[in-house]
């Protein structure tokens, strides 16, 4: 990863009008989301290379000329489009923004789950607390609240956090089946996504979903539906609290992109946790997205990004982390990495860990 360590080669021109892009940047952000919302970008898109005028555009639509021609204008100046000849025609930015999951999937997780809470960014890193979840529910943390969601806010939620974890799913299930887990501790599962996954992978694997009760009545509903109830137990549990119960002795423990809801000094108590509940021949897989191990620039810049939801929204003390920061915890807590794989699915790595030696 080398992104980061020289400095851009702009001329000072465009790195004061990117300076400009970063002032008006919400503006920017809303306006792609109407020109969406409104269908504007999807019928620019249908009229290809022939193009489409102002007075199509409003003969077709439910919002007035002016709305309509605002929009035009800052989409022209965003880059989405281009016109000539009085025709509108998309660009390859709106070409993307509209026909690309992963733009859809951040741009709606950060308009419903984050926009209104993203206000309360100074604050949160002031106080070291989510000062923005309270435009979602009266939480501590986002994650009691989760099943409590708005519909929409729910959903966008859960798309966000499933696009990026079920890309990984093929290509994970060998890798973990490897070792011929017989239980399979999912730590924080959620839905039960992975679960579903696993035991449609091997129909003799067991497994826990150690969750808060919320997410447990959901995943438990979900297996009933996937007909493996018989195969996937909840274990209700708090992970911040040390008196609750952590799974013992199982043959594999799971944590997909759950690590990074939680401060380093929480990591590290999970983690000796579960340790503590490990045979010596158990294993432990950690899988993230690491800021430093993206292979795209891309990669780097929405995972760094998305630290600040933690920050404002989620908890107010979690982030994703730089990969040595992970390792180093997972050292600290009595478990070494026995194997180290980048590139899976969308930017993740993951980390099988063991106990150390005593």
């Amino acid at each position: 990863m080398s992104f980061y360590q020289s400095p851009k080669k702009i001329s000072a021109y465009d790195a004061k009008f990117e300076a400009q892009k970063i002032a008006f940047a919400p503006v920017s952000f809303q306006v792609a989301r109407c020109l969406s919302q409104f269908g504007l970008l999807a019928q620019i898109d249908a009229a290809g290379d022939q193009g489409i005028s102002l007075a199509q555009l409003v003969n077709d639509a439910d919002v007035s000329e002016y709305a309509i021609h605002v929009l035009l204008d800052m989409g022209l100046s965003m880059g989405l489009l281009w016109c000539k000849d009085e025709l509108y025609r998309l660009d390859k930015t709106g070409h993307f923004l509209l026909h690309d999951d992963m733009a859809a999937k951040n741009l709606n997780f950060i308009h419903d789950v984050c926009y209104q809470g993203l206000f309360e960014l100074e604050a949160s890193l002031r106080n070291g607390k989510a000062e923005g979840l309270k435009y979602l529910g009266d939480w501590d943390t986002i994650y009691p609240g989760l099943s409590q969601l708005p519909e929409q806010v729910k959903r966008s939620w859960f798309e966000f956090d499933h696009y990026y974890s079920d890309h990984a799913f093929d290509s994970l299930l060998p890798l973990i089946f490897r070792s011929k887990p017989q239980h399979i501790v999912d730590v924080g599962g959620n839905t039960g996504k992975w679960a579903f996954a696993c035991t449609g992978y091997d129909d003799q694997v067991n497994i826990t979903i150690m969750d808060l009760p919320g997410q447990l009545t959901v995943a438990m509903e979900n297996a009933k539906i996937n007909k493996v109830a018989d195969r996937v137990h909840p274990l209700e549990t708090d992970l911040l609290d040390s008196d609750k119960p952590f799974y013992q002795h199982a043959d594999l423990y799971w944590m997909s992109q759950f690590l990074d809801c939680f401060s380093k000094q929480q990591i590290v108590t999970i983690l000796k946790r579960a340790a503590a509940a490990m045979r010596s021949d158990s294993e432990l897989c950690i899988l993230e997205t690491y800021w430093d191990r993206q292979p795209y620039e891309a990669g780097a810049y929405c995972v760094n990004a998305t630290s600040l939801y933690f920050t404002a929204i989620a908890n107010g003390n979690s982030r994703m982390y730089h990969s040595k920061d992970m390792l180093k915890m997972i050292s600290e807590a009595g478990l070494y990495v026995d194997e180290d794989i980048d590139n899976i699915g969308i930017g993740h790595t993951l980390l099988r860990c063991k106990k150390k030696p005593c």
